[in-house]
């Protein structure tokens, strides 16, 4: 069987051509080197090198073998530095399973950062589940889960990332917009443009609206840059978090209402596995969460 010290002996063999040389490079004697090909042309039973005047030349069995060691040794190489880059954390897969919609924005600016810092991994964003997100998290299709929604769950901890408030989006001129909060009633016979989530996961449906016995006009839409727009064109009002109202606030003629007098705050998780506490690049990226820069007030 070749190995891989065998491959080495030919490639310093054709790099240095001389015994001498060749030897001192993989820093054994000349007699210790003649012996392993030697052994190594008797166990294959072919001649891989002769002598031409001081010099050394590869037969062409040599020179095949010499083929094989310049693909395989710095493959070899490239695989032996990623395995220990995965034992020390520093590259491998982070799959991130996000259950909120607004959360993309926010993930472009921590992901740029997190991989700048980190070359050697990759990213993989999960949006859809088969089931939902904390199942995909238990069953290990995802690391980590982005999450408005801390449930106690045996083996899971969550690291909170920062607080938001959830505020209403109008157009500037709308009449709501000269109030500073609204109360649940105000939006009666507006139509609410949501993301494409069950009201029973929308908040501001099961903390602002149910509570009151408000029932509004809904409509879901697959795009939140198409739903502002269409706030902007009168053609309906939405709920977004205060950070993300805020950018929008400042390309589009459009204002941010705060919901109820106190407001309707809420804060994003990092949910991960209890097992995976220590994983380096897990805890990189929830540390980075944690310093994202998010406005808090309107």
């Amino acid at each position: 069987m070749i190995e891989r010290a065998h491959l080495r002996i030919i490639q310093a063999l054709a790099e240095n051509g001389s015994l001498t040389a060749a030897a001192n490079a993989l820093f054994v004697t000349q007699s210790a080197l003649s012996h392993q090909i030697r052994y190594l042309e008797q166990k294959l039973e072919v001649s891989l090198w002769q002598r031409d005047g001081r010099k050394l030349r590869l037969t062409q069995a040599g020179e095949l073998m010499l083929q094989v060691a310049q693909q395989v040794l710095p493959v070899l190489e490239q695989t032996e530095q990623t395995l220990q880059a995965y034992a020390e954390g520093r590259a491998g897969i982070l799959r991130i399973g996000v259950e909120c919609h607004p959360c993309y924005e926010w993930l472009k600016q921590i992901l740029a950062d997190y991989l700048r810092e980190m070359p050697q991994m990759d990213v993989d964003i999960v949006h859809q589940f088969q089931f939902s997100g904390m199942e995909g998290l238990l069953n290990h299709h995802i690391d980590l889960l982005v999450t408005p929604d801390a449930v106690n769950q045996v083996g899971v901890q969550y690291q909170p990332m920062f607080d938001y408030e959830l505020v209403l989006l109008v157009e500037e001129s709308h009449p709501l917009a000269q109030q500073n909060f609204i109360e649940a009633s105000a939006l009666q016979n507006e139509l609410l443009l949501t993301f494409p989530v069950a009201h029973e996961r929308l908040d501001v449906f099961t903390q602002f609206l149910m509570p009151a016995g408000i029932h509004p006009r809904s409509k879901a839409m697959q795009s939140m840059d198409i739903m502002v727009q269409m706030v902007a064109l009168k053609r309906g009002v939405t709920v977004l978090p205060n950070w993300l109202a805020l950018e929008f606030c400042q390309t589009l003629p459009v204002k941010a209402i705060r919901l109820g007098r106190k407001g309707l705050a809420k804060k994003l998780f990092a949910a991960i596995r209890e097992s995976d506490d220590e994983v380096s690049y897990l805890q990189r990226f929830i540390t980075l969460g944690k310093q994202s820069r998010i406005p808090h007030t309107l």
